[in-house]
């Protein structure tokens, strides 16, 4: 429960340390006193969005510090995942807004970020304040009360699970149709590209072997020549002696003396050596000069080849490396494409796979619900009968269409506000003040399937007067035995029910507005109660009217 708030700077409240108790507290206090800035102080210790206009005019900023006490499973949970320890069950939750806008929260003195202090606030406290009516004339938003009462949580988790993958799915497969006529476009451009390449059945530096083939086919006639002088001197003519007889005569004489001067041999040797060496040369010349003789169409064939690899580098070049890289991305993405026809039908039976268990799990959501709603309208029902609406009958209309994030249902709440009328639009039948006390009796109903300790209830009592205000505030106080209850009213018959009744007072001090909050006590709180009744300046007869007030209301359980 919120045991203490300490509030410092925050609109025309300068300092406030306000106590609670575990019951029904109540805040009571001229309209515009600052019950609202109370409301949004604990809105932003809990992780609400707050604006740098809350910071009270000339303050660097704003400080709000809730201590809760004996905290349950739920919230020890949130924190552990967090790495906060809460062993005692105290907790205390600090935010700080500064006046360029920038905001501090932290837990147990850690620095946190807000979404965390927000995730924490969420189950310490409900807040109920004037436009939480609205969901009611929203019928969109109906879906979520049942859901939140009927603990269809786990149902809805794996639904909507299945569900995103079935909606993943069609995107996917309508991402793959929207493709096809480019895909179209693009497989005849790669077909080309692979039967143009394909029909040079080139092979891999097979236009450095041409060039250097042309290369010698253009000088023929010079390398001939060439290889025919250089042969004739290394092995003569009839005239002359070659160098290959010249070695073989100088070595013929060296070895002579090689008995007598015995490191001749390693030169006769060496001639010997060159003789073998030149001699091969020789013939290799000749051998090759004979078979350079250049075949017209051989020469032809090479140029027109060297003009083919020539234009289809220009095209998908520029080495013949990168025309042969071209060919087998090309087939690679040949490949993928054909592939994508087989994975668009792939995916149409996965859809239709998903389609089924989607179904499936969506028609076993509607059954829970259908379930609830029972429990639920006999239940809220009897709340209405409570709180002097014994005649308004309730109806959960479901209707089943087609799946959504929410499965398959339309739920809306319909109203019968008297005997013999057909339930209808809560919008079209419903007051402000019955709003209000079809949202306490939902809000009562769904409180008891959660662990939300501390519910506030802000304004509760728009709209209602008389009886059925008393009502409401037997209805709180019944709601505090179980729930630790803050409620801002503005109806004496609510006030009267507290247990711990705060006042509101906005004063002049030197130049400053200042907002305070005064735990009241029986005498002074006889005096607040006449003051809602009837006014200022009390009589005796208004004071013994608000004792009076007070004293029934203590009788109540």
């Amino acid at each position: 429960m919120l045991s203490e708030l300490y509030i410092e700077n925050l609109a025309v409240i300068e300092k406030a340390n306000i106590s609670f108790t575990a019951g029904l507290n109540i805040f009571t206090g001229e309209t515009g006193a600052g019950k609202s800035i109370l409301i949004n102080g604990i809105n932003a210790v809990l992780g609400q969005r707050v604006t740098k206009d809350i910071v009270r005019t000339g303050a660097e900023k704003a400080v709000i510090s809730a201590m809760f006490t004996d905290v349950g499973k739920d919230v020890k949970d949130c924190l552990g995942r967090i790495g906060i320890e809460c062993e005692d069950g105290q907790l205390f939750l600090t935010r700080e807004i500064r006046s360029d806008g920038g905001s501090v929260a932290r837990v147990n003195s850690r620095s946190i970020n807000v979404s965390a202090l927000r995730e924490i606030g969420d189950l310490l406290v409900n807040i109920h304040g004037q436009h939480d009516n609205q969901i009611l004339l929203a019928p969109e938003k109906h879906i979520t009360i049942l859901d939140a009462y009927s603990d269809a949580e786990p149902l809805i988790e794996d639904y909507q699970q299945a569900f995103k993958e079935l909606q993943l799915t069609a995107k996917q497969i309508s991402k793959l149709k929207a493709e096809s006529d480019r895909k179209a476009y693009r497989i005849s451009e790669l077909e080309e590209t692979v039967a143009e390449i394909e029909a040079l059945k080139i092979t891999e530096g097979e236009d450095e072997k041409i060039r250097e083939e042309l290369d010698i086919s253009k000088n023929a006639v010079a390398i001939s020549e060439a290889m025919f002088y250089s042969e004739e001197i290394l092995s003569g003519d009839d005239d002359t002696s070659g160098v290959s007889e010249l070695i073989a005569d100088a070595k013929d004489r060296l070895a002579q003396y090689t008995d007598i001067f015995p490191s001749l041999s390693v030169l006769v040797e060496r001639l010997d050596s060159c003789g073998i060496e030149v001699s091969d040369i020789a013939s290799e010349l000749q051998s090759r000069r004979d078979k350079l003789n250049v075949d017209p169409k051989r020469f032809d064939f090479l140029n027109s080849r060297s003009d083919e690899l020539r234009k289809i580098c220009k095209k998908y070049g520029p080495e013949l490396s990168d025309v042969l890289r071209t060919l087998e991305e090309s087939k690679q993405e040949l490949a993928q494409l054909s592939d994508s026809d087989e994975s668009l039908a792939k995916l149409n039976e996965h859809k239709n796979e998903l389609l089924g268990i989607v179904s499936v799990k969506a028609k076993k959501l509607s059954e829970h619900r259908s379930e609830a709603s029972k429990r639920f309208v006999s239940q809220v029902t009897q709340e209405l009968e409570f709180l002097n609406m014994p005649k308004v009958k309730l109806v959960v209309e479901q209707k089943t269409g087609k799946l959504t994030i929410n499965g398959m249902d339309q739920i809306e709440f319909l109203i019968s506000a008297n005997v013999g009328e057909e339930p209808r639009p809560i919008a079209r039948i419903a007051s402000g003040g019955e709003l209000s006390r079809i949202m306490l009796a939902l809000k009562n109903v769904i409180a008891e399937k959660d662990a939300v300790a501390t519910l506030i209830f802000d304004e509760i009592d728009t709209g209602v007067s008389g009886r059925a205000a008393l009502k409401i505030g037997q209805k709180l106080k019944q709601i505090s035995k179980l729930r630790q209850v803050l409620c801002v009213t503005h109806l004496a018959q609510i006030a009267v029910t507290a247990e711990n009744h705060l006042l509101i007072e906005k004063n002049i001090v030197g130049d400053r507005t200042v907002t305070s909050v005064t735990p009241l006590a029986p005498e002074d709180r006889k005096f607040e109660i006449a003051r809602i009744m009837s006014g200022e300046d009390p009589t005796e007869l208004m004071l013994q009217n608000a004792q009076s007030l007070i004293d029934s209301a203590a009788q109540l359980t």
